[in-house]
């Protein structure tokens, strides 16, 4: 069982990873463990200082902390699946963004560090989480084996995910999921949707608390939360 660190969606916040270093030196988590949609951000398009700057931050985090664990969010896949028209894509950055994610993936300690989606002990952490629906229309004849399904939901690439439905694009802080999300025993973390504060619904703790609305004015409380990933407590680091 583990004591983890998540860091929630950056979109250009460099300095969140400033935060998430010091928690990690100032308290008993083990390690981190990104939630995703570290690029992208409201008029930023043109800002390439920035997507530079926070990518080489997080490389800079993962070096120093090789062990993090890392999902990919649909910001971020945008531009390795080449999808231009995706809300906030940055032609001007594009090729830059590509190259730096090669370099942070290859900075992690070993490639299952970084995916869709992952398992660490009795927790699923993914970018917007793991529903019964998505699991039913494609994944129904192994629903009872989450390695499995992780496994094959990793190798998935723009055609099987870029879904409502999906792991990287699911909303079910909304309440309109007529199928729910997977539970099976298993907690879930994820952020994708913004929250005023941390938000536990049923097994799906949300921890997007760091966006911004399109004026720059900050939606969430900006907290950091700790999750045993064995018995599904959570809290805030301060």
């Amino acid at each position: 069982m583990s004591k983890v660190l998540v860091i929630p969606d950056i979109h250009l916040k460099p300095w969140i990873f400033d935060q998430a270093e010091e928690a990690l030196i100032n308290t008993d988590c083990e390690f981190a463990v990104f939630i995703g949609d570290l690029v992208d951000d409201w008029n930023c398009e043109k800002n390439t200082k920035l997507y530079e700057e926070t990518i080489q931050r997080a490389i800079d985090f993962v070096r120093k902390f090789p062990e993090t664990v890392w999902c990919w969010g649909n910001h971020d896949l945008s531009y390795l699946w080449d999808q231009y028209d995706h809300p906030g894509y940055s032609l001007f950055a594009a090729d830059m963004v590509v190259d730096m994610f090669e370099e942070l993936s290859d900075s992690l300690g070993s490639p299952e560090q970084i995916g869709i989606i992952h398992r660490i002990d009795n927790t699923l952490f993914s970018h917007a989480g793991l529903s019964n629906e998505f699991v039913e229309s494609g994944l129904s004849d192994m629903m009872d084996d989450i390695d499995c399904m992780i496994d094959i939901i990793n190798g998935y690439g723009v055609e099987e995910l870029w879904e409502d439905n999906s792991p990287i694009w699911v909303r079910p802080q909304y309440g309109t999921l007529a199928k729910g999300m997977y539970d099976h025993g298993l907690f879930q973390v994820v952020g994708h949707t913004p929250v005023r504060e941390v938000l536990l619904q049923g097994n799906v703790l949300t921890v997007d608390v760091f966006s911004t609305a399109s004026t720059g004015m900050k939606i969430g409380n900006e907290e950091l939360v700790w999750v045993d990933t064995g018995t599904g407590d959570w809290g805030y680091t301060e």
